[in-house]
């Protein structure tokens, strides 16, 4: 490369320095090489001229070229081994003899690149700041391939200064020097050469940005800093590695040729822009190998797996299984012999589509069920080739005919797609003893364009109903009456019906009383009439909202009997047969007390309305010379008892009769005992009151009895 004609305002003692005054360093006399991208590079014609020199002769010189398709000759000129179009963007040329080893990098860019990838490579703006500033020091960038092989420390380049100021000395610094990861290389502080002590990952740092100055022996800077660029030039160290497993594609049945199912990308650690990360794809393994062992193809550049056999051989029920499993091999330095490999399974499932209809596996089924029961009465069985994991095998079926009274239904059985036939209405053997039913079956997804349902899609169910002997009915069920309560012993409360509907057996039915809570009823066993053999008692507890409840049996004469059912109501009428009851029937007062209001009575009738409210409240007539109560009527229920004034301590018998409204009314003749107390401190006393002080009823019996005597001498 012509340096000066590229950069005129190179300083020319630098060039002098770089051409004339430094000692043989071993490698190549120039490491980073510019070409342009011919439209071909071809066969057999020079390229260009490495030099290589390892100070002793070049004895067992050999050159190994990254890209297998050019080759170094003895003398240096790199040439094509056959006429190549695309080359990439670099070649490395490695060159080695007895004493020394070395790595050269040939740039590969077009011509409008050329200016500004030397100036990248050499950074003379940043690294020697020319125009602004002269600088005495020379640090060309220096590259140095990674991976490289003791003895250590090895040379790797050389910092010049024009300057040769007595006791001058090089100082290097920066990240791998001083700063970590630190001792990575050093300078020699009088001769300039620097060197590395040890391999580099290109991987770990691709790039180093140190700082060289020149001090006096007193460490005074005299020149600098200039910075100084080491670049890790790559070595293939690292294999491809696919890292977004597991892999799984899916391709349909009968899809076409071509067709994409998957991408599979593997990564390359080692620099992009080399062949060193160029992958190619590569099928190595199919497994099974049925119908063909060449079923997908993998595009070697962009990593997409298509299908290559015909859609007819894509077809997953006539496949061995319907998985697929290639090995992928991922090879860079663009797929050739010498570059590294990583592998990863890539597996592919054979998608179902709906192209095989359900059928039948007979076109007839047959069946029995005894009438009067319900259930499941047959399995259809059917067959299908789709996948039973999807809606192109589950099976829905339908019944198309024979069913007008909704008396079956069909449904299907999750695990066996079997269609379950079941009786949901009893069925009556005298109404009907065949059915037969026309049943289709389809799929839940809908079959693909070209594919229809068949004659073996439907099938028929004969359905034989067997005879039992059914237990008579009663008409109707349930039963009701009204009757009055009371009514004489003996009545008859109605006469049941219950016919056999087994019809064609001519069979005979009997009754009796099956429940009778209260013992109130009897059935004649033959005719089936309903009489009393005790008071109906509407007040009864076992009367429930003024309603009465029986059952009875009706029996057939079968063999063995059969029996039915039947359910009375007899809603009872109410009749005034209930006196009415008065509460309290205790009252207590003080003697001294002011409120002469002594106790407010209420009544109640265990009767219906009208037969009980409004009350009439009485006080039987008072005998002496004062009445000393009387009783106010309050409202229909309740009336209140007040005295005419104060009473001795003592207990009383106060005569109340309390009349209910029925026709005819009835009346309750009640004692109301009131106990007159001493009332002290706000403490009610009625110990004393044991002894009856007034009682109209006795008053009334000694008159009596006074009145019999003096008749009756």
């Amino acid at each position: 490369v012509d340096i000066q004609s590229q950069f005129p305002l190179f300083p020319q003692v630098l060039l002098l320095a770089c051409a004339e005054d430094l000692e043989c360093t071993p490698g190549f006399q120039q490491k980073v090489f510019y070409i342009e991208q011919p439209f071909e590079f071809t066969e057999d014609q020079p390229i260009l001229n490495l030099v290589f020199d390892d100070c002793k002769g070049n004895n067992k010189l050999n050159f190994e070229v990254s890209n297998p398709d050019f080759k170094v000759e003895h003398d240096g000129s790199l040439v094509a081994l056959k006429n190549v179009s695309e080359a990439g963007r670099a070649l490395f040329v490695h060159a080695r003899s007895e004493h020394a080893e070395d790595m050269a990098e040939i740039l590969i860019v077009g011509a409008n690149e050329k200016h500004d990838t030397l100036k990248e490579i050499f950074k003379i703006e940043g690294n020697l700041g020319i125009p602004r500033q002269k600088r005495a020091i020379l640090a060309t960038p220096i590259l140095i391939p990674e991976n490289q092989r003791p003895p250590f420390p090895r040379a790797v380049g050389k910092v010049i200064s024009s300057e040769g100021t007595e006791g001058a000395k090089f100082r290097l610094s920066g990240k791998g020097v001083d700063q970590d990861p630190k001792g990575i290389f050093r300078i020699n502080e009088i001769s300039g050469d620097v060197s590395v002590t040890r391999p580099l990952d290109r991987e770990a740092i691709a790039n180093y940005e140190l700082e060289v100055e020149v001090t006096d022996l007193s460490g005074k800077i005299i020149d600098g800093p200039v910075r100084l660029d080491i670049s890790v030039i790559d070595q293939n160290d690292n294999r491809p590695m696919f890292k977004e497993g597991p892999y799984v594609g899916h391709v349909m049945e009968g899809s076409p040729t071509g067709t994409t199912v998957m991408r599979m990308t593997a990564f390359d650690a080692d620099d992009a822009s080399t062949d060193n990360a160029l992958l190619r794809y590569n099928i190595l393994k199919q497994t099974p190998t049925k119908p063909s062992p060449n079923m997908f193809y993998i595009d070697p550049e962009k990593g997409d797996i298509v299908t290559v056999v015909s859609p007819v051989l894509l077809d997953r029920e006539t496949m061995e299984t319907p998985k697929y499993e290639l090995v992928i091999e991922a090879k860079d330095m663009g797929g050739h012999d010498v570059g590294l490999t990583g592998t990863a399974t890539a597996t592919i499932l054979i998608d179902d589509k709906n192209d095989h209809p359900p059928e039948f596996t007979k076109k007839e089924f047959q069946a029995t069920v005894k009438e009067g029961v319900t259930g499941v009465i047959v399995n259809l069985t059917v067959g299908d080739r789709d996948d039973p994991a999807t809606g192109a095998w589950r099976a829905v079926y339908t019944i198309i005919n024979g069913n007008p009274g909704q008396s079956f239904e069909i449904h299907t059985n999750p695990q066996t797609n079997e269609g379950m036939l079941s009786v949901v209405k009893p069925l009556d053997y005298e109404i009907s003893a065949f059915h037969t039913l026309l049943i289709k079956v389809e799929n839940e997804d809908p079959l693909i364009p070209d594919i229809a349902y068949g004659p073996s899609s439907t099938a028929t169910v004969q359905i034989t109903v067997e005879d039992v002997n059914e237990g008579p009915v009663f008409h109707p069920n349930p039963m009701t009456v009204t009757k009055q309560e009371n009514i004489p012993i003996g009545s008859v409360v109605l006469t049941v019906n219950a016919t056999d509907p087994d019809t064609l057996q001519h069979q005979t039915i009997r009754y009796s009383v099956y429940k009778d809570p209260a013992s109130w009823l009897e059935i004649n066993p033959t005719n089936g009439t309903v009489a009393t053999t005790a008071i109906l008692d509407r007040e009864s507890p076992h009367v429930q909202d003024n309603k009465y409840t029986a059952l009875f049996l009706a029996i057939d004469s079968g063999n063995p009997p059969a029996t039915g059912t039947g359910t009375l109501h007899i809603t009872l009428e109410d009749v005034n047969d209930n006196v009415p009851s008065l509460y309290p029937t205790l009252a207590k007062v003080c003697d001294d007390a002011k409120d002469l209001r002594v106790v407010v009575l209420g009544a109640s009738d265990k009767d219906l309305h009208p037969n009980t409210d409004p009350f009439k409240f009485e006080l039987s007539k008072q005998s002496g010379p004062e009445k000393l109560w009387r009783i106010t009527k309050l409202n229909n229920t309740h009336a209140q008892v007040v005295l005419l004034q104060n009473l001795k301590k003592a207990n009383y018998n106060i005569p109340v009769s309390v009349t209910d409204s029925g026709k005819p009314p009835l009346t309750n003749n009640t004692e109301l005992k009131l106990q007159v107390c001493s009332c002290k401190k706000s403490r009610m006393d009625c110990s004393a009151s044991g002894t009856l002080h007034i009682s109209m009823t006795l008053i009334l019996l000694s008159l009596f009895s006074l009145f019999c005597k003096s008749s009756f001498p």
